[in-house]
């Protein structure tokens, strides 16, 4: 028996041939739901493993007793891929805690699929987290500072709260780093990895005026000096 940590990309056509040939051999199916959102439905994914895919939230995963997969074959299915969330290299490591199989299924995140911006991910520093709630929250601004120190881009991941609905805002996001002093020019992302995906570069002000559609949002803020390549890539994402 194995527990399957299962990367679904970010579309509902990204997920691979071997991610359906061991959901077909699962017993349970879950879709953790709150670290993203998929961009599309999994009804159709559904329909060609013939299971249903139940959805759990924080608390589910946090507490999930993997030596379930002892007695059956059970899958999580994670957006992006399984190694981006800290509290998916637990499951793995409490899987090897308790003597439990687990096989990994890697695929694209939103790691990744920033370099359509142009800028390299060689060149990207430690990501940060801008949450709902930040008043009071200096770590995103401590990480921007020392990404900039050594000249590497800052992404920023927008909080989400699927199971209500709930997404920051590019523009909210924006007026929490305006507030704490940031400036200068930024890239404002949504649904990367879509078809329908959008990039914008430009000021603060202005990106804060866009409507990016449709959810998750991203942000990142270039180092000050670019290679000449993302300086002419990201140019065709200027407004």
């Amino acid at each position: 028996m194995v527990l399957h940590l299962i990367s679904l990309g970010l579309t509902e056509k990204s997920f691979s041939l071997e991610s359906v040939d061991a959901l077909k051999k699962c017993k349970k199916v879950y879709l953790e739901n709150y670290t993203s959102i998929i961009n599309g439905s999994l009804k159709p994914l559904e329909k060609l493993i013939n299971k249903k895919i139940i959805s759990v939230d924080r608390n589910f995963v946090e507490n999930y007793d993997v030596s379930e997969a002892k007695k059956e074959n059970v899958a999580f299915l994670i957006v992006g891929d399984v190694f981006s969330a800290t509290t998916h290299i637990s499951l793995f490591n409490d899987c090897k805690n308790k003597n439990v199989e687990v096989k990994i299924l890697n695929n694209a995140s939103v790691l990744t699929a920033v370099g359509i911006t142009g800028l390299s991910l060689y060149n990207f520093g430690k990501t940060a987290s801008i949450p709902f709630e930040n008043k009071n929250i200096e770590t995103p601004i401590k990480i921007l500072n020392d990404n900039l120190k050594i000249n590497a881009h800052t992404l920023f991941l927008l909080d989400l709260n699927p199971g209500e609905g709930k997404y920051l805002s590019i523009k909210a996001a924006l007026t929490y780093l305006e507030e704490k002093g940031v400036k200068g020019k930024v890239i404002g992302c949504a649904k990367l990895g879509a078809e329908d995906f959008i990039v914008k570069y430009g000021e603060m002000k202005d990106i804060k005026e866009i409507d990016f559609g449709e959810p998750p949002y991203c942000l990142i803020i270039p180092a000050k000096k670019l290679h000449f390549i993302e300086e002419e890539v990201l140019e065709k994402w200027k407004i």
